[in-house]
């Protein structure tokens, strides 16, 4: 607006570059969708089959829902305390099912996570250490 001359150029009419404008023709399509692996129908996602938590009084503290095959923190540790104190009960084949699972996961979780334990020592031996 400040330059009247480079306005004037700017709207001035090139009658040349209207003809080849006027040459001009674009047909345009959008390519077939296609669906992986073949048809072209359009296929819904699969949903994530999911379960509720086992998580008793700690479920506030925690997810309602995980996808089978997966566990929450909270029944993680759960289950490793369960094992722990009753192995003989809660079983990796029993921790497996209860939980959908797989074996060889809940047993590689039983091998390589073990929960400690805190040990507080009385107010006498504390002098001894």
């Amino acid at each position: 607006s400040d330059q009247p001359e480079i306005q004037a150029e700017i709207y001035k009419k090139d009658d040349r570059l209207l003809t080849f404008l006027k040459e001009v023709y674009v047909d345009s399509r959008d390519p077939p969708v296609r669906v992986k692996g073949g048809g072209g129908e359009h296929l819904p996602c699969k949903q994530e089959e999911k379960r509720l938590t086992k998580l008793g009084h700690l479920g506030d503290l925690d997810v309602k829902k995980v996808p089978k095959g997966k566990i929450s923190i909270v029944e993680a540790l759960m289950v490793l305390n369960n094992h722990k104190l009753h192995p003989q009960i809660w079983t990796a084949e029993k921790i497996a099912v209860e939980y959908s699972l797989e074996l060889k996961e809940v047993n590689s979780l039983l091998e390589f996570f073990i929960p400690f334990t805190v040990q507080e020592f009385p107010k006498e031996t504390r002098k001894a250490i």
